[in-house]
């Protein structure tokens, strides 16, 4: 069986084929039906019975027991509601998703399945999993993560003071050291909950805690209980370094081994279950190559050819040669707004910092070595390595964890929040 990334399950959940439940015309013709109106667009029946046939198979095959009939068809067609809110958000905001987007995440995916980017239809066939339809859906979930991306993670701040914190927390909480395989349950409540509704929450927590130590399947507890996002996945968010938890989380998964499961986790507006699946020792020193460099760029214009640019270029590493200074002849010459004013310098600079025709220039070169002329994507370019050195960047990656660890920490509530309100403003008339 082909084995497909976690980041793109949704996508592949919808594609599998699979026996529909059609309503047929007294002519024997397939007729579709609406399943609920959304704004300005509707959820086909269609949609819904395949999600129903296609998550019925998966826990048959997983051995996962799923809520009675109703209580499924309930879960799924709000879900297919939700997408189709979102996706009309997308469509206002003008989001769109290019092919070389989505063939970007079909390669990624052939690299993690140690195939080829080609092969992929035939692999996908054999599986029984129609390639037009694969790519349709991998670019709504692509879009879904665009939209979130912007609409909520973007407006996600920190405060220095959230920032001193978590750096502090990092350097004495032992979670910090493991990354953790991790599945949740959330059980929401609303903005104002009274009391009752919080203790009525808390509850049914402790009751899924209480079936889960009598052995009963985290998984299907999740699909049946939860509401989150993840919920039909079983409650699964793969993979987190110990920095990217949840702050609400990452106290209390520290003290757990594989296999363990939290005491309710109040949040503000819910209360979550996390089990430990496995963990694994995270490395904590970091070090990379880092090199300083200056260049002139000559960008090419209605004026200026490639010709042109490339012979300034010339000129400029005889001046050099015969003794000017590269920094004053890069404040004449160069386009680099960002470098002009500093003589070309750079700054010191680690691997992916610059585009591929740059780099591989920057890297066959030696310490005070001028290059040839070149060209990249921005225009014509000669460069000279003034040091190399290699870099602790520890600290750095530390504050880069803690940034998204603080912004991590907000993104499920905040998420949750966000999808509510688009629901609560959007008209919803369900016809079945």
């Amino acid at each position: 069986m082909f084995k497909i990334n976690s980041l793109y399950a949704a996508a592949i959940l919808a594609v599998a084929p699979f026996a529909l439940a059609e309503e047929l015309s007294s002519t024997g013709e397939f007729i579709d039906g609406v399943a609920a109106v959304v704004d300005d667009g509707v959820v086909l029946k269609s949609q819904l019975t395949d999600q129903i046939a296609l998550i019925t198979r998966r826990a048959e095959t997983e051995n996962i027991s799923l809520p009675p009939p109703a209580e499924l068809r309930e879960q799924l067609l709000e879900r297919l509601i939700l997408t189709e809110v979102q996706l009309q958000r997308a469509s206002r905001m003008g989001l769109r998703i290019s092919d070389q987007m989505v063939n970007e995440s079909i390669g990624r995916i052939a690299d993690q399945n140690g195939v080829k980017f080609e092969d992929m239809p035939a692999i996908l066939a054999a599986d029984g999993i129609d390639y037009a339809k694969f790519r349709r859906d991998l670019r709504e979930e692509i879009t879904l993560e665009q939209l979130r991306r912007a609409d909520v993670g973007n407006r996600i701040g920190y405060t220095e003071r959230e920032l001193e914190m978590c750096i502090a927390d990092l350097e004495d909480n032992v979670a910090i050291n493991s990354d953790y395989n991790i599945s949740n349950i959330t059980l929401s409540m609303p903005e104002s909950a009274s009391g009752a509704v919080i203790e009525e929450t808390l509850a049914e927590a402790e009751l899924i805690i209480s079936r889960l130590k009598d052995g009963a399947d985290f998984a299907a507890l999740a699909i049946r209980y939860s509401d989150a996002q993840n919920a039909l996945d079983g409650g699964a968010l793969g993979w987190l370094k110990g920095e990217q938890l949840p702050s609400l989380y990452i106290n209390l998964v520290g003290e757990l081994g594989a296999g363990d499961v939290t005491d309710p986790i109040r949040a503000p507006n819910s209360f979550h279950i996390v089990k430990v699946n496995d963990l694994r020792s995270a490395v904590e020193q970091s070090q990379i190559d880092q090199v300083l460099v200056r260049h002139i760029l000559v960008t090419p214009n209605e004026i200026i050819d490639d010709e042109t640019a490339q012979q300034r270029l010339d000129d400029a590493l005889v001046r050099i040669g015969e003794g000017e200074d590269f920094g004053e002849i890069a404040k004449l010459l160069s386009d680099d707004p960002g470098s002009a004013n500093l003589g070309g310098e750079m700054g010191w600079s680690g691997p992916g910092t610059f585009v591929p025709e740059f780099e591989e220039v920057v890297d066959a070169a030696e310490i005070g070595e001028l290059s040839e002329p070149f060209k990249s994507r921005f225009g014509w370019h000669i460069v000279e390595v003034m040091d190399k050195r290699v870099y602790d960047n520890t600290e750095d990656v530390k504050r880069g964890n803690c940034v998204a660890k603080i912004r991590n920490s907000k993104m499920e509530e905040e998420t949750q929040l966000w999808i509510q309100r688009l629901r609560d403003e959007s008209y919803v008339d369900i016809r079945i």
